[in-house]
């Protein structure tokens, strides 16, 4: 603005006489404090100002050839904020007195002038345009910021009117930004519910509650309001007090809370579903277990009894069911992501599907597969998981139709590019825009009763169903949800009353190559054949399902070994050379199933172990280890161990 010479600030003084001598006194006074600029008339004077626009004081003459000092002041003030000092004879009082009730001077000095009382004025005049210099800037700042911050602001004055607000209040208050200036802070808020705090109180208060709008895209967001009233002077009589009104867009910080209470709600459920989980398995796999070797060493002759046991063993496969739901849903299952073939696997599934909604009875629904005619790329997913979840979805759309209709599936190959999120941004479930990049999209539609938007949110949380009592435990679409999310994809709901429902699967694609979603390597076969490896070591703390296990393996002509803890486990692994394969729990007393295997593999590298789990994290066991999830058939357990070790 101005120079700095060793250190000091020094102002620029615009001096302007059309007598020389007034120039060479006037400078000879000021130039050790400022730096001096000269002009001998008006006009070049005006010219200086605009190629110096940093001028902090003007000094002129009244009376000169081309233009007087008054109008001349008068003109400067119109190009620059300097302070000005004018000059002039004792003849010349009535202009003076003029000029100052026009604000166009801001001193003036008699001819001749005193020297001292002068160099005081030029200082005066100097700070005061330094400090206008200063207010300018900070006017600016705040106009910047009260313009571009993320929040609607809105500023009343005493009588409760808008005087001022940027644009983002104008867009909440569904005006023009001029047509608000005025109007009162009633009028364009109505009803909304404002949180008034004072300025020495803006803590937020989170129970305040919200107010949602529908934008014109229909997308919907929550707003905070809140008012923060200004302190006025005690001496001000007003009957609103002077405040700014605030509009906080608060829709991120919802969605953050609902997720964050939907993940406390799922953890509360991954512990109660894992403090059971095992012990419950346990007890399913010994009731399975007994029914199939009773039924095998005294097959029922009595239509009755055998109707009996087929009852059992349905309940109990039914309870092996629920729980491993609820175990995905709570602590989901590692995915087995690869390339899959959408179409393919869709063609594949018809005859289970039909099978599952449309195979007969009143509640039959004819399921359509509506397929494109190119190729599709494949999708990078588990194909079993994403089976079940056309299955769960079937199933709602096939009981969403309590009269009749269709189930349509379809899938389509879609691309979302950078440019696209920008203009037509593409929302999940997860309320988070889906990244750019290639999918196969999977959608199940029906034409059945649809959805509310209040049944729409929730339908998704574990527990919640809209079917009778015993029709429907609430954890199919959030098993869906879940897996979709930990695939890399979203899931997308269209639903109203009376039209129908589409679901969307949205599976991130893989690439022309197969470079992603390469399927891994699966446990590497080792086969023991050999005579004196033959016997087989069953370790579970759980007596019953040890002697289920032990059952089936001695019913397939297996030698057949038991204990109930690691720690005897390998004392028999020490002693029996003829174990040839170890089928062990993986949660045991003392020393995991895990630990075991460890060390087992330091006496008998070659030996292998299968694990058998109820509830357990696959992430502590080697990539390549094989694991039977608890409650298991005797085929499950016979498929296993016959890969490494035949029967007699």
């Amino acid at each position: 603005m101005n120079t700095i010479l060793g250190g000091i600030h020094q102002d620029k003084i615009l001096i302007v006489d059309d007598e020389p001598e007034i120039l060479i006194a006037l400078t000879d006074l000021l130039d050790d404090e400022f730096v001096i600029i000269q002009a001998s008339c008006a006009q070049e004077a005006l010219s200086l100002l605009g190629n110096h626009p940093d001028i902090s004081v003007i000094i002129s003459d009244q009376r000169m050839r081309d233009m007087t000092g008054d109008v001349f002041l008068t003109e400067a003030r119109k190009i620059s904020d300097a302070g000005t000092i004018l000059l002039t004879g004792y003849a010349d009082l009535d202009t003076v007195v003029s000029a100052l009730n026009r604000g166009a001077i801001s001193f003036y000095a008699a001819k001749p002038w005193e020297a001292g009382s002068l160099l005081a004025m030029v200082r005066e005049a100097a700070a005061g345009y330094r400090t206008r210099c200063e207010l300018n800037t900070e006017r600016a700042l705040l106009r910047s910021l009260f313009d571009n911050l993320p929040l609607g602001l809105a500023i009343t004055d005493t009588a409760g009117r808008i005087t001022r607000l940027n644009a983002l209040a104008a867009e909440a208050f569904g005006r023009p930004l001029k047509e608000c200036i005025g109007q009162a802070e009633t009028a364009l808020l109505g009803d909304v519910p404002v949180e008034t705090r004072s300025a020495d109180n803006l803590r937020t208060v989170d129970e305040f509650p919200g107010v949602r709008r529908v934008g014109p895209d229909g997308r919907e967001s929550w707003h905070r309001i809140s008012r923060v009233e200004l302190a006025l002077p005690s001496e001000t009589s007003a009957v609103h007090p002077v405040s700014v009104l605030i509009d906080q867009n608060v829709t991120d910080l919802i969605e953050m809370e609902k997720r964050a209470r939907q993940a406390d709600k799922m953890q509360a459920i991954g512990t109660l579903a894992g403090g059971i989980a095992h012990d419950f398995n346990n007890l399913l796999t010994a009731i399975l277990g007994s029914l199939e070797l009773v039924q095998d060493m005294q097959p029922p002759t009595d239509p009755n009894i055998s109707r009996l046991f087929t009852n059992a063993m349905d309940a109990a496969r039914r309870g092996a069911v629920l729980t491993q739901k609820l175990l995905d849903f709570s602590r989901p299952r590692d995915l087995a992501r690869r390339p899959v073939d959408v179409p393919k696997l869709l063609g594949q599934m018809q005859g289970l599907l039909a099978q599952s909604v449309g195979g007969g009875g009143s509640r039959a629904v004819p399921v359509r597969l509506r397929l494109p005619d190119e190729n599709l790329p494949q999708a990078s997913t588990d194909p079993s998981l994403l089976e079940v979840a056309l299955v769960n979805l079937c199933l709602n759309a096939r009981d969403a139709q309590p009269k009749g209709g269709e189930i349509i599936i379809s899938a389509e190959a879609m691309r979302l590019s950078p440019e696209d999120q920008r203009e037509n941004m593409v929302v999940g479930r997860s309320g988070r825009p889906l990244p750019p990049g290639h999918y196969v999209v999977v959608s199940v539609a029906d034409r059945g009763v649809g959805m509310t938007p209040e049944t729409q949110a929730r339908i998704f949380e574990p527990f919640f169903t809209t079917q009778s009592v015993g029709s429907g435990i609430g954890l199919g679409l959030p098993m869906v949800y879940g897996f979709v999310q930990r695939n890399g994809g979203d899931v997308r709901v269209s639903s109203n009353p009376g039209v129908g429902t589409s679901i969307e699967l949205w599976l991130p694609a893989i690439s022309k190559d197969g470079s992603q979603g390469a399927t891994q390597p699966g446990p590497t076969e080792t086969h023991h054949s050999h005579n004196n490896q033959r016997s087989i070591l069953v370790v579970d703390d759980d007596p019953a399902v040890a002697a289920v296990t032990v059952g089936f393996l001695a019913k397939a002509g297996f030698r057949v070994l038991e204990c109930h803890s690691g720690a005897k486990a390998l004392d028999l692994v020490r002693s029996r050379p003829d174990i040839g394969l170890v089928v062990m729990d993986l949660l045991m007393p003392e020393m995991n199933g895990d630990e075991c295997a460890r060390r087992i593999a330091v006496l008998r590298p070659d030996l292998a172990v299968i694990f058998v789990k109820g509830f357990a994290d696959r992430a502590i066991l080697p990539p390549d280890a094989r694991v039977l999830a608890k409650p298991f058939t005797r085929e499950a357990l016979l498929s296993g161990v016959e890969d490494l070790i035949p029967a007699k």
